[in-house]
Order: structure tokens, then C-alpha cells, then sequence
């Protein structure tokens, strides 16, 4: 099985295209799951052996320490991957395509208001290159809503100020434009003068050692500036995605046009924004009708 696991692994990245990221949970996923069929048939344990009836256990004892969205991330990578090994002839069915996905919770995406937003985007005031920088990633991030791996991806030539534009790289190697607010578009302007009017081929963000950024070095930058504007919310740099979209919406602006922006497959995904501006709605009928009111 381990064979057949790496083989999987190199289709997704070589014919599917597929983030290093997202191999790296399609990995860990499938290798817990051989990890408990080793346990329950031995080191001898093959994919043949394997029916609905021994994904069920597994996911059953998944729920005692993982979330429903977890879990069924790992049953769709389990699906993936016998579907996958279908296609060769490994197998005749696929037995996670009997498996139910498990509701998951309605989660509303937790999002800044804009005087939040604003004071944590003008958080940066020293100057230096780095304070410049870091000034240019948080309005980067509220004006594109990209991705954090959307944006550390991002390379001097994917920007263009004057039209004020970006290209990114997204899920699944698909690219896409987005649009660059004019604020955004005076701080990388700034921070990239400090740097001296770089290539176009070197990264847009870099590291005090002239490295490209990482996930985690933008999640430590946010945090930093969230701590100086004093704010004991817990915020992400997916948050400022969050906000991006939940503004939009609040703004008037079109579910499938945002879906565009965020580069969401699906629309669905795109909805969950509209529970925020529903109870946003509500909020405002309450105080503001006459028969709403107690």
C-alpha cells in the first residue's frame, strides 16, 4: 500500500497539478489511514481488503478527536484516492464512495469591521523597509483578498501598478486577475522604491535576509500588528480574506463576482458570506423598524 500511496502522490502532483500544500494533506491523510489499516490487518494489509465497513470504523474513531470539516477532508482524500486506484485496475470499486460525508457545522467566517481593518492596515509607521513591507502585505491582503500562499506566490512582474492589477496563482495551479485598491497600490509602490526598484523576477515580499516570505513568516507580521493595535481578537491572515469578501457583500457587490475574486470553484463556498450580511440585515431591521422593536 505505502507503493501505491507514493504513486498517488505523484499523479496529483505531475498530471493534477496539485499545490505542495494540499499534497501534503493528501500524504498525511491517506498515511493515517493506512496507519489504522496496519493496525486492524498487519503489516500484510492491502487496498483489496478494504470495504465501506472499515472506513466507517476509521471515521468513527476520527470523531472523538477531529472536527466534521476534518473529517471529511480525510474521506474525500480516502475517495480521491481509490478512485484513483480504480482508474489503474488496482481495485474493481471504490468502497469510500459508499461512506456518507458528515454534515458539517455552519461556521459564520469571523471578519473585521472597517475601523478594525483600518487601524490594523496603518499599524506599520516606522518607515524602514521593513515597517514598508509589512504596510504593503496587510493592504495587499484586505484589497485582493488572496490567499496567504496567493500571496508569498507573488512575484514583482504579477503586479502591475499603473493598471493596478494582479496576477495570482490559486488552487490548482489556476490563475487569475485580480483587482489592486489604491491604497494598495501606494504601498507597494513605496516599499518597492525602498527596495530599489527590484527585477521583475525576484519575489514581490521578501524575508530581512532578501528570501521569499513564508505562510508562516505573514501569519507572525499580522500577529505582531495585531498586538499594537491592542485588539484581543484572535486574527489571521485568512481573516483579512474574510473581511475582504464580507465588506464586498455588505457594499453591494454581486456573490458571483466575489467568487470570481476569491477564486472559488464553486459557488456554494462563496455563500457562507452571505450568513454575516443576513444577520448584519437583521441587526439593522431590529433597531431601525418600528414594529421590530420591544
Amino acid at each position: 500500500m505505502n507503493d501505491q500511496i507514493a504513486q498517488f502522490i505523484r499523479y496529483l502532483g505531475t498530471e493534477r497539478n496539485v499545490s505542495p500544500h494540499t499534497l501534503e494533506a493528501y500524504r498525511r491523510d491517506i498515511g493515517q489511514f493506512h496507519a489504522f489499516v496496519r493496525g486492524e490487518q498487519g503489516d500484510s494489509a492491502s487496498v483489496a481488503a478494504i470495504d465501506h465497513i472499515l472506513i466507517r470504523r476509521y471515521l468513527a474513531l476520527l470523531h472523538k478527536e477531529c472536527r466534521k470539516s476534518s473529517i471529511g477532508r480525510k474521506l474525500a482524500a480516502l475517495r480521491a484516492f481509490f478512485t484513483y486506484l480504480v482508474r489503474e485496475g488496482v481495485v474493481r470499486r471504490n468502497p469510500a464512495e459508499l461512506v456518507a460525508t458528515p454534515k458539517r457545522e455552519k461556521k459564520v467566517p469571523f471578519h473585521l469591521s472597517i475601523d478594525e481593518v483600518t487601524a490594523l492596515v496603518e499599524a506599520p509607521r516606522e518607515g524602514d523597509l521593513l515597517s514598508l513591507r509589512d504596510r504593503a502585505i496587510l493592504e495587499t491582503l484586505y484589497s485582493c483578498g488572496i490567499r496567504v500562499s496567493e500571496l508569498t506566490g507573488l512575484d514583482i512582474g504579477g503586479i502591475d501598478l499603473e493598471e493596478g492589477l494582479a496576477r495570482v496563482l490559486g488552487k490548482g495551479g489556476k490563475e487569475r486577475i485580480v483587482p489592486l485598491g489604491s491604497k494598495a497600490r501606494t504601498a507597494l509602490a513605496e516599499y518597492l522604491a525602498a527596495r530599489n526598484r527590484p527585477a521583475v523576477t525576484e519575489p514581490l515580499f521578501i524575508n530581512a535576509r532578501g528570501g521569499r516570505l513564508t505562510r508562516r513568516s505573514v501569519a507572525r507580521i499580522v500577529d505582531k500588528h495585531i498586538l499594537r493595535i491592542a485588539t484581543m481578537k484572535k486574527v489571521s491572515p485568512h481573516t483579512l480574506r474574510h473581511t475582504f469578501a464580507t465588506h464586498l457583500l455588505e457594499g453591494g457587490a454581486d456573490l458571483r463576482a466575489i467568487q470570481e475574486l476569491l477564486g472559488h470553484s464553486s459557488l456554494s463556498t462563496t455563500q457562507k458570506y452571505t450568513h454575516v450580511s443576513i444577520d448584519r440585515l437583521m441587526d439593522v431591521y431590529d433597531k431601525a423598524h418600528p414594529k421590530a422593536r420591544k
